[in-house]
């Protein structure tokens, strides 16, 4: 199933989402539906908060659906580590038309629980490190603009503003 994904201005995207409690039958129909949803959008990760569901989860696919391999699901994930700087153009699901470079640790460490509620420790550098704070940021009701400063980000938040006004966000 698709899900619509959640825009700028909801308020469950600025709220911190709930810890999964159990791996069910029900999360595990979730994970799929959020790889399908992300990849129709499309982008690289998605954040259950994004499409309506305030849970602790998230699913990163750096080859866009190319290699099976390299799905990573994230149930519960924590960082545990950071170092380094990047400076990057980011842009999000939710926030549709809209990139700005957002400064973040250039290296995380990341601890979650996979699919099967298994836990794992993945490490990342770069686009990987980017995409698992953007993700991880959103089950903590950050969106990347959240993490602009001055002229930038109230820049994209009045042409939002303005989108809204006229229907068209």
């Amino acid at each position: 199933m698709l899900y619509p994904i959640v825009k700028y201005g909801a308020a469950g995207l600025s709220t911190p989402a709930r810890p999964v409690e159990t791996m069910t039958p029900e999360i595990d129909r979730l994970i799929d539906d959020m790889f399908a949803t992300m990849y129709a959008a499309p982008g690289i990760g998605l954040a259950a908060p994004q499409i309506g569901v305030p849970l602790r989860l998230a699913v990163i696919d750096l080859s866009v659906g190319k290699r099976d391999a390299e799905l990573i699901t994230l149930v519960n994930p924590e960082i545990v580590e950071r170092d380094g700087l990047q400076v990057e153009d980011e842009g999000c699901l939710s926030v549709p038309g809209f990139t700005a470079a957002v400064a973040r640790p250039g290296r995380v460490v990341v601890r979650a629980l996979d699919r099967q509620g298994q836990p794992f420790t993945i490490e990342g550098t770069d686009l990987l490190a980017r995409a698992l704070q953007h993700e991880i940021d959103h089950l903590e009701g950050t969106l990347f603009i959240d993490r602009l400063r001055g002229v930038k980000r109230d820049l994209i938040v009045r042409k939002i503003r303005k989108l809204e006004k006229a229907g068209r966000w």
